[in-house]
C-alpha cells in the first residue's frame, strides 16, 4: 500500500487535494472472488488510513446478466472481510446526468450517431500497427445527430443498428481512443431502473462520469485499465468537471492453479459442475467462507503479497499458508480417529476412568479447556504403530515409550493378529507417576 499511500502524500503536499475519496465498484453479474478481495480491500484501507470515505457502487450497466441475488452476495461478502462502507450507489442513479453528459458531447460536436454495425466498427478502428480510418457519418451535424439520439432512445431503432460514439482521434496510437462507443442500443431491462430509455451506456463512459459526480478524488482501479486512463481523462475534460478525480493503478490478483473469470464461472454453475457460485471449490468470497477461510487470512494474504504495478502471478500456496497461520493461532482444537486401533492399558484399573482436561486453543487460555476421557480401553490411529519401524520413527512400536496427548506415558508390549494377520489390538502399560 506504501506506493498508493506515497502518491497521495505527495498531492497533499502539493496542494492537489486535501481529502481522500474513493469508491469500490463490482459488477452485479456475478459473485465477488479473490481477485476482487485486493480491490476491496485497497480502496476501504486507503480511505481508512485517511480518515476518508470510501462508497460501495453497483455497476448495472449490463442488463441481461444482472440480478439483486449478485448484489447481496457482494455486500455479505465485504462485511464479511470486515469492512463497511459510506453509501452504497447505483450507477443507474446517474443514467439521466450521464445521458445529459452525452448530449452536451454531441452539442460541442464531441460526439456523433453512426450507423455502422460493430464489425465494421472493429474494420474501421485500424490495428496496432495502421491507424484507424474516420466513419462515413462521422461529420453528421449536430442536429441530425441530436434528432437520431433522441429517436434511438424512443425506441425507434433496432439492437446495434446505431451506436453513439466520441469523436476523438482515429489515428491515436492508443486504439482506446479511436471514436469509442458511448452508448448502445439495448431493450433488456436494467434490474433498478427498468430502462426508462432503450439506450445502455458503456463502461468506460459511466465509469468517469460516474466517479467525477459522486466526488471520487483517487479511483484505484487494478492495471488493465491503465491503457483506458487517458479516455477517462478525455471524459472528464470534454465534460467539464472542475475536479477531476486521479487514478492510480495496481496489477490485478492472478493466482495460479485457479479460475477467477466470471464468465468460467458461470459457465460452471450454469452446467451444473459445481453447486452454486458458492460452491466451495471455487475461489468467490463466498465459496471460500463457505470452506472455512477465515476473513482475516484473506486480508493477511492481501497484505503480503502488496501492491504494485508489476503483473505477476502469486502461488496458490502463499493463501493456503496464510489461512494455515491464522488457524494455527486461532482455532479451537479437537481430535478425532479416522482408522481406529484398539489399545488395551493392561495396568489400568477395569471399569474405571478419568477426565482430563485438555486447552482448546494453546495459543488462547482464555478459550478454556474441553474434557477427554482416559480408561482401560482407547483408541489411536493404525498409522500410530509400526512392528517394525524406520529410523526416526517417534510413534508406537514393541518396547518404545511415547506420551499419549495431554494424557500418559504408555509402553507398547505386544499386539494381537486376526486370522488374516490384520493386527486388531495393542497391549500397553502406562505410567501413573507421568
Amino acid at each position: 500500500m506504501d506506493s498508493i499511500y506515497n502518491s497521495i502524500d505527495k498531492d497533499f503536499e502539493n496542494g492537489v487535494n486535501n481529502r481522500v475519496q474513493t469508491c469500490f465498484v463490482f459488477e452485479s453479474d456475478g459473485y465477488l472472488n479473490i481477485s476482487h478481495a485486493k480491490a476491496v480491500c485497497i480502496n476501504f484501507e486507503t480511505a481508512k488510513n485517511y480518515n476518508g470515505f470510501c462508497n460501495l457502487r453497483i455497476d448495472d450497466t449490463k442488463f441481461s446478466l444482472e440480478s439483486n441475488k449478485f448484489v447481496d452476495a457482494a455486500m455479505d461478502d465485504i462485511k464479511w472481510l470486515g469492512y463497511s462502507w459510506d453509501n452504497v450507489i447505483y450507477t443507474s442513479s446517474y443514467f439521466d446526468f450521464i445521458y445529459e453528459c452525452a448530449i452536451k458531447l454531441i452539442k460541442n460536436g464531441k460526439a456523433y450517431v453512426c450507423d455502422l454495425s460493430a464489425d465494421e466498427i472493429r474494420e474501421y478502428r485500424g490495428t496496432l500497427t495502421e491507424p484507424g480510418k474516420n466513419s462515413p457519418y462521422r461529420d453528421r451535424s449536430v442536429e441530425e445527430n441530436l434528432d437520431l439520439f433522441a429517436r434511438i432512445t424512443a425506441g425507434e431503432f433496432a439492437d446495434s443498428e446505431r451506436t453513439v460514439r466520441a469523436k476523438i482521434d482515429m489515428a491515436s496510437p492508443n486504439i482506446n481512443m479511436r471514436d469509442p462507443v458511448i452508448y448502445r442500443i439495448s431493450r433488456n431491462s436494467n434490474h433498478q431502473t427498468h430502462n426508462k430509455k432503450f439506450v445502455c451506456p458503456t463502461y468506460d463512459f459511466v465509469r468517469s462520469i460516474s466517479d467525477a459526480r459522486e466526488g471520487v478524488t483517487y479511483s484505484l482501479c487494478s492495471l488493465e485499465f491503465e491503457n483506458h486512463r487517458p479516455l477517462y481523462d478525455w471524459f472528464i475534460k470534454e465534460i467539464g468537471f472542475e475536479e477531476p478525480p486521479r487514478q492510480i493503478a495496481f496489477a490485478r490478483l492472478n493466482l495460479n492453479y485457479s479460475i477467477t473469470a466470471k464468465s468460467k464461472c458461470r459457465y460452471m454453475v450454469q452446467k451444473g459442475i459445481v453447486d452454486g457460485w458458492d460452491d466451495p471449490r471455487m475461489l468467490t468470497l463466498s465459496g471460500m467462507r463457505r470452506r472455512g477461510y477465515p476473513a482475516a487470512a484473506v486480508r493477511d494474504f492481501i497484505n503480503r503479497i502488496g501492491v504494485s504495478k508489476a503483473d505477476s502471478v502469486v502461488d496458490y500456496g502463499l493463501l493456503e499458508a496464510c489461512v494455515r497461520d491464522n488457524l494455527n493461532e486461532n482455532a479451537p482444537r479437537a481430535m478425532a480417529v479416522l482408522r481406529p486401533l484398539k489399545v488395551i492399558i493392561d495396568n489400568y484399573p477395569e471399569g474405571q476412568s478419568e477426565a482430563i482436561k485438555v486447552k482448546v486453543n494453546p495459543f488462547k487460555p482464555e478459550l478454556g479447556n474441553r474434557t477427554v476421557h482416559f480408561s482401560r480401553e482407547i483408541f489411536v490411529e493404525r498409522d500410530d504403530f509400526m512392528v517394525e519401524p524406520p529410523k526416526k520413527y517417534f510413534r508406537l512400536y514393541p518396547g518404545n515409550e511415547v506420551r499419549l496427548k495431554s494424557a500418559y506415558l504408555v509402553t507398547c508390549n505386544s499386539w494381537e493378529n486376526d486370522e488374516n494377520g490384520e493386527i486388531t489390538c495393542l497391549h500397553c502399560t502406562y505410567d501413573p507417576a507421568s
